[in-house]
């Protein structure tokens, strides 16, 4: 059955208001279903003020002296044994008197039901007796003025004050003590309810000592206290009693959501899957960062090398220099593939060590490049390689289009590049070149099964490279001479800031499409590992996804109620 909601727009309806916003977050999950029942709902019903305290503290017996029983009806409500065993309304003065189990009496059942009885509660009479409570009772006492919220919503009774060798100030300052920051909220009323049935019912007793004893037992001052709580009526503390009530529900709503058994273990799964692809692509990408800074400081060191040997006396840059300045770049960028490669590979077997074979292998970062220590000494070199380092010379010659341009048509056409891989394959030293890895060739003139697409590949990477370094120094091997005499120092130091310019330009250029290129080559390749990994980690995933969205509407819902029961304080 739904919730119905008052139009006054009060607070009443705006707990109600979000119950029924409840209602439906719990209906959603088979899990918290169940705790539907327990929301507040319209109740137009008499003040509840629910008695709180252990066994034997003496609650049926005020309820007798507060309804001021005759001595027949005192004796059948305060004879039970073991005490009250379950909920007991009695109607009072336009409200609900409920006397709860004795909530320390052994008797899990009865802790209980005293647990509802509080939850029920519009507010409560708490009762312990002269001998004061002790830790477990006082913790419960503190709980229910605090989390529970009844701190104005309650009267401490101090029951059997008038027992012999009972110091009243002594007892109540102690009392104090125990209640902490709770004591000026919440007024603390001695009492006798023994005494007062007496002076009611015992027929021996003279008027004199009539009075006396009903003076002195504390009920009448307990009954104008009781009153006080009560006293803005439903309309004003109902919906306080409500909004925490609300609140407690939605925190059984959340234990719902405590996992256990398969549940857990395939959230934690999940859990671990996502953490090790996180270390995986932390470890690549702090690599990627750090390998292409490396790059852009070596690019931008050569663009300084060439721009310091730029002649005073025609502003030229020495073939020697500028050969030699070419390759470094290629190099540059080959140190570049290799580190990078070795970056990614780590991270592949590292989840190869975790999850088996079931992870794919990453495809091969641009041409098939293989790891440092799989690679042939620094000082072989390959015919692209080595037309690289002629570039310079061969562009001051001839200019630097036509070498750049047999370069990018390599670089940009496979027909092309598999020609050249072709032709690195008819001897032994370009076989090694193109199979420092095992995994091109199988023998001279021979390719392994996809061998000519991956050194087709790795030519045209090659030519890539080569064909960038080509571009890149193209201002350097611009033959314009200045011959310019001493005087004209100004001329040359323009052209060497121009130079350094020129290749921080390249620095930058390089190391921002080198991060975009290997960032995205990382988000496939984890991409595939997701997929491949999907059978761990997509039960849980759900499972998770599920929870935390449950958890987010609940907080939510917590939050507004907690914000109502600060307005309603105001």
């Amino acid at each position: 059955m739904g919730l119905r909601t008052t139009a006054d727009g009060g607070p009443s309806a705006r707990v109600l208001a979000l119950s029924a916003r409840a209602e439906e977050v719990l209906n959603a999950h088979p899990r918290t279903r169940d705790l539907t029942a327990s929301l507040p709902r319209t109740d137009t019903g008499p003040l509840r003020i629910a008695l709180l305290g252990p066994y034997s503290s003496g609650k049926s017996t005020l309820i007798a002296a507060l309804l001021r029983l005759p001595a027949a009806e005192v004796e059948e409500l305060v004879d039970a044994a073991p005490k009250t065993l379950e909920e007991t309304p009695y109607p009072w003065k336009g409200v609900t008197l409920v006397d709860l189990p004795g909530t320390l009496s052994g008797d899990d059942s009865h802790l209980a039901s005293a647990e509802r009885g509080v939850r029920g509660a519009d507010a409560l009479m708490i009762v312990t007796t002269s001998e004061l409570p002790g830790e477990a009772e006082t913790e419960a006492i503190v709980r229910a003025l605090d989390a529970d919220g009844f701190a104005d919503r309650s009267v401490v009774v101090v029951n059997k004050m008038n027992a012999e060798n009972s110091d009243r100030e002594v007892i109540l300052d102690e009392m104090r003590k125990r209640l902490g920051p709770f004591a000026d909220r919440v007024a603390i009323v001695p009492t006798d309810a023994r005494d007062f049935l007496d002076a009611a019912n015992d027929p021996d007793l003279t008027a004199e000592e009539r009075e006396l004893l009903a003076s002195g037992s504390g009920i009448d001052a307990l009954t104008s206290e009781l009153q006080r709580i009560v006293a803005p009526g439903v309309s004003g503390v109902r919906p306080r009693a409500q909004a925490y009530e609300l609140l407690r529900v939605l925190a059984d709503a959340e234990d719902m959501w405590h996992l256990h058994g398969e549940d857990l273990d395939a959230v934690r799964t999940a859990e671990k899957v996502e953490a090790s692809l996180s270390r995986a692509r932390e470890g690549v990408l702090e690599a990627l960062e750090r390998e292409t800074e490396v790059l852009a400081a070596r690019i931008r060191t050569e663009g300084g090398r060439i721009a310091d040997s730029v002649s005073e006396k025609n502003g030229t840059v020495p073939i020697g220099i500028a050969t030699d300045a070419a390759g470094k770049l290629v190099d540059s960028h080959t140190d570049f593939d290799l580190n990078f490669s070795s970056s990614t590979r780590a991270a592949y077997d590292a989840l190869t060590a975790e999850y088996g074979d079931v992870v794919p292998e990453p495809e091969e970062w641009v041409n098939d490049v293989n790891p440092p220590e799989a690679n042939p000494a620094k000082h072989t070199q390959s015919p692209l390689e080595e037309a690289v380092k002629k570039a310079a010379e061969k562009a001051a010659k001839q200019g630097a289009g036509k070498l750049s341009e047999w370069l990018r048509t390599i670089a940009n056409d496979k027909d092309k590049a598999a020609a050249v891989a072709d032709w690195l394959n008819k001897n032994k030293v370009g076989q090694k070149l193109l199979d420092s890895g095992g995994k091109v060739t199988n023998g001279v003139k021979k390719f392994k099964p996809w061998g000519k697409v991956n050194a087709t590949n790795k030519v045209s990477s090659w030519a890539g490279k080569a064909h960038w370094a080509v571009t890149a120094m193209g201002p350097t091997l611009d033959a314009v001479s200045l011959v310019k005499d001493q005087s004209e120092r100004m001329a040359v130091d323009k052209r060497r800031k121009e130079l350094r310019d020129h290749f921080a330009d390249e620095a930058l250029q390089q190391r921002d499409s080198l991060v975009d290129a290997g960032e995205e080559h990382l988000r496939e390749w984890i991409a595939a590992v997701e997929q491949a990994l999907g059978d761990l980690t997509h039960p849980g995933g759900r499972i998770g996804a599920t929870r935390e969205a449950a958890l987010n509407e609940i907080g939510s819902l917590r939050d507004a109620a907690k914000k109502l029961i600060e307005q309603t304080a105001g």
